[in-house]
């Protein structure tokens, strides 16, 4: 069993709900994503996605827009990220989903980078711009290296085909709760609450929803029926505006801190 899938059951027996959080790995730097992994962690983040900048990222709002372009400058490509998180599992053992786009991993090499991430304690992977038509190239070296390969569900994904994405995904489903790039509305709770009540009567992966939270009180309300809250933008927001603060790291923990009482 997986790390994800252990987290999740540990959860249930517990009655709580995951909070996931998003970082952009190398925004302000390396050093410091790795400082935050390890704070969030201490926060009550049950599970962390690690984005890796892309120079295009389609999927992501202008925040997560402008914290990769900051990455990218700082250095951060795939190979410093994989070292990085190497390092973390010297002292942590928390889940850790890498979330980014096909083209660095192609450039990569799919098989090396399974390889490569498996060693450095990847969990799972999200790919936003592989569809499960196009995914078997590189499911082929991921799912031999045990890490999970998770989908989105848009609002807008029909029913046959939200049944091909579930019976194909591992870890978890990933359901985006509004239509559009992320960061940029507010999710509808009843859509919500409808959305994951189809989802649970043709799988049985934990459902977490995503895109568009930005505050404890809707991780809550969205936790009620959810299995676990996804928090990217208001989190990236955050470390922009507080990147020259000493006090960065305890802002974050923080806030991470009152989104997970929201989730016990």
């Amino acid at each position: 069993m997986s790390r994800i899938s252990e987290k999740f059951m540990a959860l249930r027996e517990k009655k709580e709900k995951a909070l996931i959080v998003y970082l952009t790995a190398g925004d302000p730097s390396l050093t410091i994503t790795k400082e935050l992994i390890l704070a969030l962690e201490n926060a009550g983040a049950d599970i962390l996605e690690i984005g890796v900048p892309f120079s295009d990222p389609t999927a992501d709002g202008p925040v997560i827009q402008a914290a990769a372009q900051r990455a990218l400058k700082s250095g951060a490509t795939l190979t410093a990220i994989l070292e990085m998180i190497k390092e973390v599992r010297r002292v942590s053992q928390i889940p850790i989903v890498l979330f980014g786009y096909y083209n660095p991993i192609f450039v990569y090499g799919g098989e090396k980078f399974a390889h490569h991430a498996a060693r450095a304690g990847v969990d799972g992977v999200l790919v936003v711009d592989l569809p499960p038509e196009e995914a078997p190239e590189l499911r082929e070296f991921t799912d031999a290296a045990g890490i999970d390969f998770i989908f989105l569900i848009a609002p807008t994904t029909g029913a046959k085909r939200t049944r091909q994405i579930a019976a194909g995904a591992t870890g978890f489903l990933y359901y985006i709760s509004i239509t559009g790039i992320t960061g940029t509305a507010a999710p509808k709770i009843a859509d919500i609450e409808t959305a994951v009540s189809k989802l649970r009567k043709i799988t049985k992966l934990p459902v977490a929803v995503g895109f568009g939270i930005t505050t404890p009180e809707q991780a809550g309300q969205i936790g009620k029926t959810a299995d676990g809250v996804i928090v990217g933008s208001a989190v990236v927001r955050l470390i922009d505006e507080n990147r020259n603060s000493p006090d960065l790291i305890k802002i974050v923990a923080d806030f991470t801190g009152a989104l997970k009482k929201e989730l016990q």
